[in-house]
């Protein structure tokens, strides 16, 4: 909790304020504060398919537009339309996996100690729960791989159907975009295994079915906290050494190739202008997937902080090797990059700001649902000593127990109900994930009981309690630490300031310089005038 608190708070609060510092201070060097969106070109895309007239409200003057207002409505329910759909694939590809762990782990629960030949601690780790969750997080990274490809793709598609008008308007739709579905795609297994996983699968009298074949996942008896820290470091570490990798060997091929093919068309020395023309163009969107990426990154060490610590560690070393990486790459691979002016990191900043919020309640979720640490509060402080208890001591001993729940055999319906010699002479079993249930024969036998019911209270309480604390502490050092330092703003009012100054100088020459003339015209004017009177 103390790892969870200090990482989110400083995550959430002082690398966003901070970072909001540094982006005043950028603009201020790069002479952007005062960056208008008119200043803007209009993208030639747009500018092309302008073929509609329209009143401009703020010139009172006709402008060419490419659509109506109806034209628009239609687009944009049409783009809506098509992120819903890939969406819902997205989470589609989910229901797969998971029907693939349910399918598999029935497979390797069968045959899989058959076919294991080895030490008694390769059986201990083997098990058939563990080799479901590595495989089915192996495929869903593969998945996940390919998903990303065939989004961008999509993501671009849908955007030049928009038909934005400036590059930053496009950038800012193709952003929420990519981000919307490589979050679905990312995080979606994370958050259901997280949050779902073996939260609904009844009891053996009465369980819980998926497609009417299925019975419904559950969660190893330690919990589903490894198999997340599995799924997230399967997703983590190969999505960094696939980026890397990727960085690196596709430019570096494709400059080969161009390399070897130019130089057999040509015998003369190619002069070192035109070998670097024929490096790889940057684009338009270079530095786009460079701030996805490190957006995706910023999610998995904020959401899910809690349940693999490591994160952050692993995503400072990434870090520090892609810095390397990335210099590497943009100063012998690729073309020098145009520079275009920009006010901010435009839609990736609330971008950041929602993520930082949401881990928030992540956090405090997965240490309250999935992992055992309420469960075990409620026994020590309330379970283990009178009136639920019968120790005299606030103590651990018998928290297991308690969490194991009785199941009479009789109750077993048809369709869940095991062969006979799988239970010999037994009329009662312990479940072999853990519940708090009453037993057979109470009046309430098989429902919730009341360890159940305080271990849900506390849960809610703590995660209340967590998010309050955290976002006030949030609003205190927001309120704290001013989003442009004071030196900043000493910088920004002195070039203000000198910018007036000149600007009355020159309007006070000039007003002499006027009044200089009227002067002597007057003097002139005077002179013509009184001087015949005088002789």
């Amino acid at each position: 909790v103390v790892l969870l608190i200090l990482s989110v708070i400083w995550i959430v609060t002082f690398f966003l304020e901070f970072w909001k510092r540094r982006q005043a201070e950028l603009e201020y060097e790069w002479d952007t504060v005062e960056y208008l969106e008119q200043e803007e070109q209009v993208r030639p895309e747009y500018e092309a398919r302008c073929t509609h007239v329209v009143m401009n409200e703020i010139t009172q003057q006709e402008e060419h537009v490419p659509y109506t207002a109806c034209g628009k409505c239609v687009r944009m329910t049409f783009c809506t339309s098509a992120i819903f759909f890939w969406i819902l694939l997205i989470i589609a590809s989910v229901v797969g996996i998971i029907v693939y762990r349910l399918s598999v782990f029935l497979v390797f629960s069968a045959k899989l100690s058959q076919h294991i030949s080895g030490t008694e601690a390769i059986r201990k780790y083997l098990t058939p729960q563990t080799a479901t969750s590595v495989t089915a997080s192996l495929i869903s990274f593969v998945v996940i791989m390919i998903l990303n490809t065939v989004y961008e793709k999509v993501a671009i598609l849908i955007t030049d159907f928009e038909l934005p008008r400036t590059q930053t308007d496009y950038e800012n739709s193709l952003t929420t975009k990519m981000f919307l579905f490589q979050f679905v795609n990312y995080y979606s297994s994370c958050f259901y295994i997280a949050f779902f996983k073996g939260k609904f699968v009844g009891h053996p009298g009465s369980p819980v079915y998926w497609l009417g074949k299925y019975r419904n996942e559950e969660c190893d008896p330690g919990g589903c906290l490894l198999e997340l820290t599995t799924q997230l470091a399967i997703i983590v570490g190969g999505k960094a050494i696939w980026n890397n990798i990727q960085e690196v060997l596709l430019p570096l091929v494709k400059n080969l190739i161009g390399r070897y093919s130019a130089a057999a068309r040509s015998e003369k020395v190619v002069p070192r202008w035109e070998h670097d023309y024929h490096l790889q163009p940057i684009g338009k969107l270079g530095l786009f997937y460079e701030y996805l990426e490190m957006v995706i990154q910023f999610g998995f060490v904020t959401l899910f902080v809690a349940s693999f610590p490591l994160a952050p560690l692993l995503a400072l070393m990434n870090n520090m090797l892609e810095i390397r990486l990335d210099a590497w790459k943009l100063t012998t691979q690729f073309r020098r990059m145009v520079p275009q002016k920009a006010q901010d990191i435009g839609a990736w900043q609330p971008i950041l700001q929602g993520i930082a919020i949401l881990a928030v309640v992540t956090n405090a979720l997965i240490i309250a649902f999935t992992s055992d640490m309420i469960p075990r509060l409620v026994y020590y402080w309330s379970f283990s000593v009178p009136p639920y208890g019968s120790h005299s001591t606030h103590t651990m001993e018998g928290y297991i127990n308690s969490t194991l729940s009785v199941f009479n055999i009789s109750d077993f319906k048809n369709a869940s109900k095991p062969s006979s010699p799988w239970f010999g002479n037994q009329t009662t079993c312990r479940q072999v994930y853990r519940d708090l249930r009453y037993p057979p024969g109470h009046q309430h036998q098989y429902e919730h009981n009341i360890y159940y019911w305080h271990v849900i209270a506390a849960k809610l309480a703590f995660i209340i309690v967590m998010e309050h604390v955290i976002y006030f502490v949030k609003f205190i050092i927001s309120y704290v630490i001013p989003d442009v330092s004071e030196k900043t703003k000493s910088k920004v009012k002195r070039e203000k300031y000198l910018t007036q100054k000149l600007l009355h100088e020159n309007d006070l020459k000039g007003v002499k310089k006027t009044m200089g003339k009227i002067a002597e015209k007057i003097i002139k004017g005077a002179d013509s005038t009184f001087r015949p009177k005088d002789e």
